[in-house]
């Protein structure tokens, strides 16, 4: 029963961290009352984060996934049912008995990415919770997303901050010198 409940947990968490480019902090926040479900995706109500300590909140609109194995919305609501969560925190914590405990910890959150890239064969040191936002930034500048639109999910104030984020993910776009030269 713990494998069976952990299981349900990972993929949402993954999904959901990775799409909405959310910090470890701000994804263990999450509450159920924080989600709202649409035709469209999700939109997720982030009440506090770190560089918003006065609480003003911002939401976050997380599409639906082409594919419903990697669509953040099918996979929230497969958790929500398969763990019987109705109100409280989204993701928490289980006991070794499948029973399901209070909220998740964010370093929770960081070994279940360690753990997942173990699994597919990468290197676990190389990854961590903030793995989630940094691949989003990075994923996005590669698919040829703005830096304004990168900046709206990640809710990045400072362009600088956010192009150490992206850099690697433009190394191969449209502005590689070598990619214009017919090799």
């Amino acid at each position: 029963q713990v494998g069976r409940r952990l299981a349900a947990r990972h993929p949402p968490l993954l999904l959901l961290g990775f799409a909405g480019a959310f910090r470890r902090s701000e994804l263990v926040g999450l509450d159920v009352d924080d989600l709202e479900f649409s035709r469209a995706g999700m939109v997720v109500r982030l009440r506090r984060s770190k560089t918003d300590q006065e609480g003003q909140g911002r939401k976050i609109g997380v599409p639906r996934g082409q594919r419903a194995e990697t669509c953040p919305l099918v996979s929230v609501q497969a958790y929500l049912k398969a763990a019987s969560i109705e109100s409280g925190p989204l993701f928490r914590g289980v006991n070794r008995h499948g029973q399901l405990q209070g909220r998740l910890s964010d370093r929770a959150v960081a070994l279940v990415v360690k753990r997942r890239v173990e699994a597919i064969g990468l290197d676990p040191e190389r990854f961590a919770g903030h793995s989630l936002r940094a691949g989003l930034a990075t994923s996005a500048a590669a698919a040829g997303a703005s830096e304004r639109a990168i900046a709206n999910q990640t809710g990045h104030k400072s362009m600088t901050v956010l192009r150490r984020y992206i850099r690697d993910g433009e190394l191969f776009g449209p502005d590689n010198a070598a990619a214009g030269v017919d090799l």
